[in-house]
């Protein structure tokens, strides 16, 4: 919300943190850390670095989702391999 509000109407981030805290229900330090700690330092433009973070995510995706099959078959076999009757 804070580099959101910079964005639209610009000057110094601790105007906007004076602006934001009361909505959220915190105190101007604990916001001023918070977006130390997690949030960016410049305003991201839209368009191409969204677009690759959104390209990696999906390839991403896509890995989990073929790992997580190859651990659903594995698990299969392991299940039936165990449940055989064993001779002897």
């Amino acid at each position: 919300m804070v580099h959101d509000r910079q964005g639209r109407v610009g000057g110094p981030r601790s105007q906007s943190i004076r602006a934001v805290a009361p909505q959220l229900g915190v105190g101007e330090d604990t916001l001023r850390i918070w977006c130390n700690r997690y949030g960016p330092t410049e305003l991201v433009s839209p368009g191409e670095p969204l677009e690759e973070e959104d390209r990696r995510f999906r390839r991403e995706l896509t890995e989990a989702q073929r790992a997580n099959d190859t651990l659903k078959a594995t698990s299969a076999l392991v299940t039936a391999e165990l449940d055989r009757p064993t001779t002897k």
